[in-house]
């Protein structure tokens, strides 16, 4: 009998086990549990699509494989830019792309997944960074996140992929398949003593579900139930952080409308994928204290249907993209049809200029329509100004924190 012997005939721990599971079982309890889905994998884990796709059949249950190794086209999925490429976030971001992506293309929002790998694997030069991997599953039900730092020159690449591929199929089959054990609990034979696997999983409200699904349109989290009203004062934004000019704003404009603000922050984007459950609990998690609506109202034309009698507050930035055509499909008219629509159905603007490059931006020397000039109230420079940037309190954030 062959023994694995070290040192000074010391005896070492047998390897760890390097296969995927059988994709036959693979496919069959996706099927069983009716989920079609897509999956995007980045920097590595790709070895979970070829797995899956090769078993006969597999073409109903994997929708679409897409390995996006360019940062580039990362972006491309993503709507712009992101802090970071192998990160937690960015791994829900894509699978929330998938999922929308499984939806568009024929999977309903029961059945749908979206599985998404970023990593950072052995390359043939040697990584000053972590050697790690992050998956997210994105299902109606919840989102669910692993995460795993692998020891440096432990493996070979292949081994690496070996490993993120076997756990986004447990996360996929945890989340997709309900399957607990057996198939889903090969990674953790896969990592050694000195690694750990971390695992989230976030579930919504019945309310958030359906507003994710998109058969409800707005949730206000203190009271679920609640439909919009006329009248209120509203405050929408990305509030990615809520931060101290945010809080101003809403007190300033508060005293002006002589009633409380209401945050909006719309779970939809025109560009981006919707926000993941995560997410939403992480951002709604800022407003304690304060009154809060989740919306899919992704541009502001469809906020002021959603609020309508209402006076809204906003920044010099977005009350300058109000009617810029480029947010209404390029067309001069839909802007023209749209700005009407605003000037008519809102109460009223509160607008707030801010700082640029040292530079006061006074939002009443912007170019807009006189009709739009008619509806807005500008806050001067004497009664706000804080030089501060959501971007910049962000980029902060993430030096400070992980990347997971």
């Amino acid at each position: 009998m062959l023994k694995l012997v070290g040192p000074a005939g010391t005896r070492r721990p047998p390897e760890p086990v390097m296969h995927l599971p059988d994709a036959k079982s693979l496919v069959a309890a996706l099927e069983a549990a009716s989920r079609r889905g897509v999956i995007v994998a980045s920097g590595g884990g790709a070895r979970a699509i070829t797995h899956l796709v090769a078993e006969p059949g597999a073409s109903g249950v994997v929708l679409e494989g897409i390995v996006p190794s360019a940062r580039q086209a990362v972006d491309r999925l993503l709507g712009g830019p992101q802090e970071g490429y192998c990160s937690g976030r960015t791994a829900r971001r894509l699978a929330v792309a998938a999922w929308q992506r499984a939806c568009a293309v024929g999977a309903t929002p029961d059945e749908a997944f979206g599985l998404a790998v970023t990593a950072s694997l052995r390359t043939r030069r040697p990584k000053q960074g972590e050697h790690r991997v992050h998956v997210a599953v994105q299902t109606v039900d919840a989102t669910r996140t692993a995460h795993v730092v692998l020891r440096k020159d432990a493996r070979s690449r292949d081994e690496e992929e070996t490993v993120a591929a076997a756990l986004a199929i447990e996360q996929l089959l945890a989340a997709a398949a309900g399957v607990a054990g057996g198939l889903a609990a090969l990674p953790t034979e896969m990592v050694r003593s000195d690694e750990r696997i971390d695992r989230t999983t976030t579930t919504p409200s019945a309310a958030v579900r359906d507003l994710f699904a998109a058969t409800r349109g707005a949730v206000r989290c203190d009271d679920e139930r609640a439909a919009p009203t006329a009248g209120a004062l509203i405050f929408p934004g990305s509030f990615d952080p809520l931060h101290e000019g945010h809080l101003r704003m809403a007190q300033i404009a508060a005293e002006i409308a002589e009633r409380p603000a209401e945050f909006e922050l719309s779970i939809a984007n025109v560009e981006k994928p919707t926000l993941d459950y995560e997410e939403i609990a992480r951002r709604s998690g800022q407003f304690a204290g304060r009154r809060l609506w989740l919306t899919r109202a992704a541009t502001f034309l469809e906020k002021v249907t959603m609020f309508p009698g209402c006076t809204f507050v906003m920044g010099a930035d977005t009350y300058s993209r109000l009617a810029t055509p480029r947010y209404y499909g390029g067309s001069e008219a839909a802007a023209e049809a749209a700005v009407r629509t605003i000037a008519r159905d809102a109460r009223g603007l509160i607008v707030f200029g801010r700082a640029a490059d040292g530079a006061f931006v006074d939002a009443s020397r912007l170019d807009v329509p006189a009709v739009l000039r008619d509806v807005t109230y500008f806050v001067s420079q004497a009664e706000f100004r804080l030089d501060i940037s959501s971007t910049e309190l962000r980029h902060r954030a993430a030096l400070k924190e992980p990347a997971s």
